[in-house]
């Protein structure tokens, strides 16, 4: 039978909570960004206002439902003494919005020439 340490330090458990509110923060601004530039920005065209608005919205959520999952694997991590896993979504968020960029650039470029 596996004995169950002490309790976590409260440090790591709350390092591991803000570290979760932040990435929801950053899903949050990316959902009010694509929300504003669908309200705001004044293309020709549907499509590429809906180019320009929901990849900002989509990727905010999925960065949130990342963030919980990731909170989750942490705690468990914390709590049963262990490592903590690998962290995958740092690097897959920078690319995205990368790519968000460079898509919502040439969108505008296209529609300003």
């Amino acid at each position: 039978m596996r004995e169950v340490p002490d309790e976590p330090d409260p440090r790591f458990l709350l390092a591991n909570e803000r570290t979760f509110l932040a990435w929801n923060r950053t899903g949050l601004a990316l959902v009010g960004g694509g929300l504003a530039a669908g309200q705001l920005l004044d293309f020709d065209s549907v499509v590429s206002e809906l180019v320009v608005s929901l990849p900002p919205i989509a990727l905010g959520a999925g960065l949130a439902v990342m963030s919980y999952r990731r909170w989750q694997a942490n705690d468990r991590a914390l709590r049963a003494g262990e490592p903590l896993p690998a962290a995958d979504a740092s690097r897959l968020l920078p690319a995205a919005i990368v790519l968000l960029a460079v898509i919502v650039a040439v969108v505008v470029i296209v529609h300003v020439g």
